[in-house]
């Protein structure tokens, strides 16, 4: 079984740089699942429902979320579909959608769980580890994939060490930089802190570089623009067809 996860994707330039690649990274890498976190995708904030239908298209099999999640109200659209291959965090309480889907591939399930870190979060949120591990524990799956959408690289690397021979993958994903951290835990686990973000290279995590200067320097705060110039795309493709789990980081640059 090998599974392509794809980093934050962030915006227009996000969007442009994977459908560019996507097929390049299908022969190249030959994955059964491809999974992208989408929370940025609609100009940084949530997602639309033709950015959906566009990702889907392009052969994706299931989107996940994350802190920006219901920022586009087309989200509840979505969410009104069982069916729909998106899941937010699970951590969230009382909301619509659901924080973790089945996959199947020929004879294999692949479960997929999202969710939200609560270090530096302004959100009110329940458990991540808990929920994490009780889904893991009480679903029948084969594999087992964990988006962990959180700000703290110690809360990340917690979670990987609890759910060590618990989950198949943990991966860090939110700050849109990618760590240079991805190993096998000594359980079995495979683990990256952030597999960083898909969108412009230049900007300040997508954002445009003097607005986000400017605040610095003023304090002053407004509506983030998504930077232009350059992009990158950042994934991880995950190999668990080998006598042991392996996990290798993808970085392609764009124009």
């Amino acid at each position: 079984m090998k599974i392509l996860f794809i980093g934050d994707i962030y915006g227009e330039p996000g969007r442009r740089i994977l459908l560019q690649n996507i097929e390049k990274l299908k022969t190249e890498y030959k994955p059964n699942l491809i999974i992208i976190n989408a929370e940025n995708s609609a100009h940084g904030r949530g997602i639309t429902k033709k950015i959906y239908k566009d990702l889907m298209s392009a052969g994706v099999n299931l989107l996940t979320m994350g802190n920006h999640t219901f920022a586009n109200t087309q989200i509840y659209d979505l969410f009104e579909d069982d069916n729909i291959n998106i899941i937010r965090p699970i951590n969230y309480s009382n909301v619509k959608g659901n924080g973790y889907k089945v996959i199947k591939y020929n004879d294999k399930k692949v479960l997929v769980i999202n969710a939200l870190g609560r270090t530096f979060s302004n959100f009110s949120l329940e458990n991540p580890f808990t929920q994490i591990k009780g889904v893991i524990e009480t679903v029948d799956h084969d594999y087992s994939i964990v988006d962990f959408h959180a700000e703290a690289t110690s809360e990340k690397v917690a979670l990987g060490h609890y759910l060590d021979g618990i989950a198949s993958a943990v991966l860090g994903t939110h700050t849109h930089i990618p760590t240079a951290d991805e190993r096998l835990l000594p359980n079995g686990t495979l683990y990256i802190t952030d597999v960083g973000m898909t969108g412009p290279l230049n900007g300040v995590i997508g954002v445009d570089t003097d607005l986000i200067v400017s605040r610095f320097l003023n304090g002053v705060s407004g509506p983030n623009v998504v930077a232009e110039g350059p992009t990158w795309l950042n994934g991880v493709i995950l190999d668990f067809g080998s006598k042991a789990p392996t996990i290798k980081r993808i970085q392609i640059y764009g124009e």
